[in-house]
């Protein structure tokens, strides 16, 4: 896996969990790809693994990143991992293309996103519209960020050639694009959008952080971080499937059970690169849009359906089967293990 930046390899089975009944051991490694692991919308992953809840799970789990979504999932088809930790909307979009994969377990009802604007061009950019002509940032081309810019430019009349998409990533090449005017706008999650707006140099355009201003701007929810898999290894491996769902329904439940602050101290230091406060209160903002149980929301497929629809030809003239999609099957196992 030449082409993976390996960041965390994680829990390996640890020895001292070998003699607990509780823990099956694993047939074989599994591999999850992050699409940014620093970003607080796959801030499950990362717990799972924190926590220990893999290794008690019985899993030899390696978790690796890539900034742009669509490069974790080109790595997922191309076999190098077994999942992702990305958007839902990927799942639509390949079945479209001939490929099927699922999400196995949902993390958000929103996309935690945000459209900035860059304060230099505060006067020029007041509303969508003033996007024509423009270079727009997203985390890189068939990514998620680009199909959200691409349906808010579509809703006021802009066609895909009025401006311009340019892949920078998250993190600091967001912030560097945005600063050397590479970009004027962009689409970016925590913690990339709050250390902009701390600084004053970044305004909001569109916020896709909460229920309301999702729902305000594209009309519905739209369920978004998960783990999606091939349907096939999944169908192959559902043993080790279960028990990964049960380690990731665990962290959520954890997230909702303790603050901001308490999460905050069990992540690494280069997570907020000292700027922990204002870490913390982005974590304090979005905890209330994590799911409790990892279940897709009622209605979330249909509403991620309708968008892509509207700006993906493919997708409209395919005959979308969203059954196939996502399985609850693994989350409502998790939830009787719990009882």
């Amino acid at each position: 896996m030449s082409t993976l930046r390996r960041i965390a390899v994680t829990t390996v089975m640890m020895a001292g969990f070998s003699s607990l009944a509780s823990v099956v051991h694993a047939a074989e490694k599994i591999t999850i790809m992050v699409g940014g692991e620093d970003k607080i919308i796959y801030l499950p992953v990362l717990l799972a693994t924190r926590l220990g809840y893999f290794a008690q799970q019985g899993l030899d789990v390696a978790v690796v990143t890539e900034p742009a979504g669509v490069n974790a999932e080109n790595e997922m088809i191309a076999g190098s991992v077994q999942g992702v930790a990305g958007f839902y909307d990927h799942t639509i979009d390949l079945q479209s293309k001939g490929t099927e994969v699922e999400s196995v377990v949902q993390f958000s009802n929103v996309p935690g996103e945000v459209e900035l604007v860059s304060t230099t061009q505060q006067e020029k950019i007041g509303s969508l519209i003033d996007f024509q002509g423009k270079s727009l940032g997203v985390t890189g081309l068939g990514s998620s960020t680009d199909f959200l810019t691409q349906y808010l430019a579509s809703k006021v009349g802009l066609d895909r050639d009025d401006y311009r998409l340019v892949p920078v990533d998250a993190g600091k090449t967001f912030i560097s694009a945005m600063r050397q005017h590479l970009i004027v706008a962009g689409m970016t999650t925590d913690p990339t959008a709050v250390e902009l707006l701390s600084t004053g140099e970044a305004k909001v355009l569109v916020d896709l952080r909460t229920e309301a201003g999702t729902r305000d701007a594209l009309g519905d929810i739209y369920p978004a971080a998960c783990i999606y898999m091939p349907t096939a290894w999944v169908d192959a491996h559902r043993d080790e499937t279960g028990r990964l769902v049960k380690a990731i329904v665990g962290a959520l439940r954890y997230l909702h059970a303790h603050s901001a602050e308490q999460i905050v101290d069990l992540l690494p230091r280069n997570y907020y690169n000292g700027k922990r406060t204002l870490y913390v209160a982005a974590m304090k903002s979005f905890l209330p849009m994590f799911t409790s149980d990892g279940r897709m929301p009622a209605g979330g497929q249909q509403a991620v359906l309708r968008v892509l629809s509207a700006i993906m030809p493919a997708v409209k003239a395919a005959d979308i089967d969203l059954s196939k999609t996502y399985t609850a099957a693994f989350v409502e196992s998790a939830a009787k293990s719990a009882k």
